[in-house]
This record gives structure tokens, sequence and C-alpha cells, in this order.
């Protein structure tokens, strides 16, 4: 079964259906490759891709551990490269709130490096993760 759908609305522009629930979410080609930019890009859902995934991963081990991280932010920033056009960097810099104790903490910072995305993206692009404490 596909996971999802993906329709092409013309002047650089998809809508993404996630076939399951129904959830939709546009993209548009960014201001710098002729595109609008009114929405996320593609390599954009990539980029932010991986920080939704560390934050679910750390969400569950969170629970597991009866740690309470709700409200952890994380800010992405994608830089692209060119020949070829590629994302060549990602930085994420996750803040979470106090009280989560040292230990706590270690496992957390492990479980986010090891998510699904973390893995599956390309060894050449760069990652610095950053973890601001309470």
């Amino acid at each position: 079964m596909s996971t999802s759908k993906v329709t092409y609305l013309g002047n650089l522009r998809t809508e993404n259906e996630h076939l399951k629930s129904g959830n939709k979410y546009i993209t548009d080609a960014p201001t710098d490759n002729n595109g609008k930019g009114e929405a996320f890009s593609p390599t954009d859902t990539v980029a932010t891709g991986l920080a939704n995934c560390m934050i679910t991963m750390m969400g569950i081990k969170a629970r597991d551990m009866h740690v309470n991280m709700d409200g952890t932010t994380a800010m992405v920033t994608k830089t692209m490269a060119a020949d070829p056009r590629r994302i060549s960097k990602i930085e994420v810099v996750l803040n979470f709130p106090a009280g989560i104790d040292d230990k706590s903490k270690k496992i957390l910072e492990y479980t986010a490096r090891t998510c699904p995305v973390h893995y599956s993206l390309h060894p050449d692009i760069e990652r610095a993760i950053v973890f601001k404490w309470g």
C-alpha cells in the first residue's frame, strides 16, 4: 500500500496527501530555484524531517522513561550546494524544557542521533546537532 500521493498543481507547486489520514500539505520551489517560496520546498521537508524524526523518537523514549519533554522545539537550517544542487548541511538546534536529569539527557541525545531519518540521509550531508537543555 502506498504511503502518500503527490499531485503537481502547476507553477512549481505540489500537493502531498498522507493516504492513511488524508492530511495534506503543499510544497513550492524556493525563490532561488525559480519558485514562489510560499511553502516548504522539497528539500525543506527533508531537512525538517530530520528534526521531526529526532523529536518523535526522543518523545517515545522520554515517555518510556517518564520524562516530560513537552514544549521541546527544534530550529532547522538547511544549506544547499551546487553542481549538483543538493542539501550539503542540516543544522538542528533542539531546545528542551528545564528539569531533565543528566542521565536522561544522555539517553535522549543518543536516541536523537540514531533516528531513522538520520541514518537515511546521505553521508555527505553534514549534520550539526545542538542540544540546549532548560
